[in-house]
């Protein structure tokens, strides 16, 4: 199995949105991160040219992150997956990865969450988190079923790369 791990684009700034009152699930990508999300995603696709499943965070900025991704990949099916959302652990997300016969996945998510599930599927500890940019993938491997140290760390794609790949 492949797992493509996506942290979502640039979203609004979170102390401006605190004031709109609503809460910061909802808080949505900026036109700019929308932008480069989309020559992102392109980068993704050449990377991994095809994906089977896409799992997002509830939130406002991962689904619309999920929906430009979604958007390079005909007939992709995109889930909603909560564990996804902040400060869910790692186990979670290998709960739902287990047993699916799906060969590649992605999940687009938040920091530190996803940093702390790269560092504990290949480490096999969440701590230090692996880095995500806003916007940038990395690539896990796994041979069998995966689980808590069993990945590979096979790419970590920062968004100025993933642009670039994706012109």
């Amino acid at each position: 199995m492949d797992l493509v791990v996506v942290r979502h684009a640039i979203a609004g700034d979170r102390e401006e949105w605190a004031h709109t009152g609503r809460s910061d699930a909802e808080r949505p990508l900026t036109p700019e991160g929308r932008k480069r999300m989309q020559e992102n995603a392109r980068g993704i696709r050449s990377l991994v040219p095809d994906l089977q499943l896409l799992a997002t965070s509830p939130y406002t900025r991962a689904l619309q992150t999920a929906e430009i991704v979604a958007r390079e990949y005909p007939d992709l099916e995109v889930v909603e997956l909560p564990a996804l959302a902040h400060a869910a652990p790692p186990e979670a997300i290998r709960d739902w990865l287990a047993g699916r016969a799906e060969r590649r996945i992605a999940v687009v998510g938040h920091e530190p969450d996803l940093g702390c599930l790269i560092s504990w599927l290949v480490l096999g500890t969440p701590e230090p988190p692996v880095p995500l940019k806003k916007g940038g993938a990395a690539l896990v491997r796994f041979a069998g079923e995966p689980n808590r140290g069993t990945g590979e760390l096979r790419w970590l794609a920062p968004p100025k790369l993933l642009r670039g790949l994706g012109r």
